[in-house]
């Protein structure tokens, strides 16, 4: 494969949206990437979170490829196996009871959305239809989700905007009852562990509290788990490790362990009015991204979630030891790295890159998010290549 082909292609034909690396992944195996000129990196991006299994795990591919060769669409106007299988598995999983199935996180919040609003309607009537959300939270990148996004810098130049979305800062329940207390809102949508928004664990005390001013009102409380959900957090869900049951969890990224699926997981009580023509979905439900699913949940036993746990409980004492690193956030293998004043964390970044560590960041923060696989050598390899790139700063 030619890189420099490949990459002026690309820049030819596709709209700039992402400031890319000029690296050209042509293969991987496990934590491990290849580039076009047989360079290896080990991974800790997961494809911002998605590649839960690493690369090419050999169930995953049987199960994917085993069911394209049967059925690869058939649209929701049909049954298929493995939609109602991965249903059952997430309905089990997750302690909820219904699911609609999506393609991406921005989808899947959407739905959970419109769940609220319709909810509340057939409740409540009209003019209950406001959605809070937390400032410095991300939701995604349709116009609806982007509202929900309590960053102004994702908003600039696409405005005019959806109708009845409120911000309010995190850990800071009066402003939550300022904003929610007047009997307009249907829905308070969270991240448990703000991603985008520099890997920031939420104050499980302020969770239980948004928790009981939306049971006390009936207003719908949707935990965002694109990010931190299917085990990034040492369990299925986050809401686990904060004792959590909202009465929506949207999932996406892990879930379909490299191919696209966004998944809204509710309570009967909030998916009771969304009936035929309510919502839908062209590829949501597709059989061979269900069926690679399935296997990701199915991964996600005890054994496995305990080693996440384990390799988190080592890697963050590593991470916190390391040269101009001043603090460490998030939760399990979602990590955030602060660095003192004058340290870049997009510098760190590409020179992680150039010795064969792919990361990423969030903000002002280096962000790790490696494939749920990941092993002691490996965190350690990668500890080791981060002390070589903080050393020259």
């Amino acid at each position: 494969m030619n890189r420099e082909k490949v990459m002026d292609r690309d820049d030819a034909c596709l709209m700039h949206t992402y400031a890319r690396s000029p690296v050209v992944i042509e293969r991987g195996e496990g934590m491990v990437a290849r580039d076009a000129s047989g360079k290896t990196y080990l991974d800790f991006t997961s494809g911002i979170g998605v590649n839960s299994l690493g690369f090419a795990d050999p169930e995953w591919v049987r199960a994917v490829a085993g069911q394209a060769a049967m059925v690869q669409h058939t649209s929701n106007l049909y049954y298929t196996a493995p939609c109602g299988r991965l249903a059952r598995r997430l309905c089990q999983r997750t302690g909820l009871d219904r699911v609609f199935f999506a393609n991406s996180g921005a989808e899947a919040n959407e739905g959970a959305i419109k769940c609220a609003r319709k909810y509340s309607a057939d409740h409540y009537g009209e003019g209950r239809s406001r959605v809070v959300s937390l400032a410095n939270s991300f939701h995604g990148r349709t116009l609806a989700t982007l509202t929900a996004t309590g960053q102004d810098a994702f908003h600039h130049d696409f405005g005019p905007f959806p109708e009845d979305f409120v911000y309010v800062p995190a850990g800071d329940p009066d402003a939550l009852a300022a904003a929610a207390g007047d009997g307009r809102t249907c829905a308070v949508l969270m991240e448990l562990v703000q991603g985008e928004g520099g890997v920031v664990a939420l104050d499980p005390d302020y969770v239980h509290q948004v928790a009981e001013f939306c049971a006390a009102r009936d207003i719908l409380l949707i935990v965002d788990e694109v990010q931190t959900g299917v085990g990034r957090t040492g369990t299925f869900l986050a809401c686990e490790n904060y004792h959590l049951k909202p009465d929506i969890v949207t999932l996406a990224k892990g879930l379909g362990g490299g191919l696209p699926i966004g998944a809204v997981v509710a309570s009967e009580k909030a998916a009771a009015g969304m009936g035929p023509g309510s919502h839908g979905s062209t590829f949501g439900g597709n059989p061979v991204v269900c069926a690679g699913a399935c296997v990701v949940v199915d991964r996600m036993d005890e054994a496995f979630l305990r080693n996440v746990q384990d390799q988190a409980a080592a890697l963050w004492p590593a991470l916190r030891a390391l040269p101009h690193v001043v603090g460490v956030t998030g939760l399990g293998l979602m990590i955030g790295i602060q660095f003192e004043d004058g340290v870049r964390a997009a510098d760190v970044r590409a020179a992680c890159e150039r010795r064969g560590l792919l990361v990423l960041t969030a903000k002002d923060r280096l962000r790790l998010l490696p494939p749920l696989i990941l092993t002691r050598a490996d965190a350690e390899k990668a500890v080791s290549i981060l002390r070589k790139v903080l050393q020259g700063f």
